[in-house]
């Protein structure tokens, strides 16, 4: 049995729930096949999150790393396609930390691309009616630092052949309740995207060839 390591955020600041840990929380000991997905919460704080992520990977040893995140104002699911190597934090994080243009890595790469295979992830969650774009930035605040901190860790030589990236999902029904106007997509929709999303990445290598539509 191999395992996937599935991780969301702890609520902001401010917020009762998170819409990623409400949904990723619902995967946690789920069996696909040969799979066995193990559901992780992270904290909304800059390297404490990073810390957590890598100590989670050295004690399941995975073969695919999913982090999710909430994005407030996304109409669709948002496979992230590239991490930069730079916090820059319009707002503090769960503990008051606001980095300012400094690197996550010093010395490390400008940025690193998604380790997982999008553009057959847009193209499986579409036919299945499901609204997906793939985004081309993933912000300068912790969602950013966490996918940048976790592709840095697959870069090593030992992570070779394991596979990670980001997405971004949007509200749930009941935070667009207490935010009028904003975009929601309901929990079930969300977890069948990242159970497709899941067994997509796990059966697609290469990933497939043309334009992915990016919306972000």
């Amino acid at each position: 049995m191999q395992t996937v390591l599935v991780t969301g955020f702890e609520p902001f600041v401010g917020e009762r729930i998170n819409s990623s840990w409400e949904v990723v929380k619902q995967l946690n000991d789920l069996q696909l096949g040969r799979i066995r997905i193990v559901a992780r919460q992270l904290p909304c704080v800059f390297y404490r999150s990073l810390e957590q992520l890598n100590a989670a990977i050295d004690e399941l040893n995975p073969v695919l790393i999913l982090a999710v995140g909430q994005a407030g104002g996304r109409t669709d699911i948002s496979l992230e396609r590239v991490a930069i190597n730079n916090d820059d934090a319009q707002t503090p994080d769960s503990e008051g930390n606001q980095p300012i243009d400094l690197p996550i890595i010093a010395g490390a790469p400008a940025a690193y691309f998604t380790r997982l295979p999008v553009k057959a992830m847009i193209s499986g969650l579409r036919d299945a009616g499901i609204p997906v774009s793939v985004s081309q930035t993933a912000g300068t605040s912790v969602g950013n630092h966490l996918m940048y901190g976790l592709l840095h860790r697959l870069a090593q030589a030992e992570m070779s052949a394991v596979k990670g990236g980001f997405i971004h999902i949007p509200y749930l029904p009941e935070q667009a309740a207490e935010h009028p106007g904003s975009p929601s997509m309901c929990t079930h929709t969300v977890l069948t995207a990242l159970e497709l999303a899941i067994a997509i990445a796990m059966n697609t290598d290469p990933d497939l060839t043309g334009s992915a539509d990016a919306t972000h």
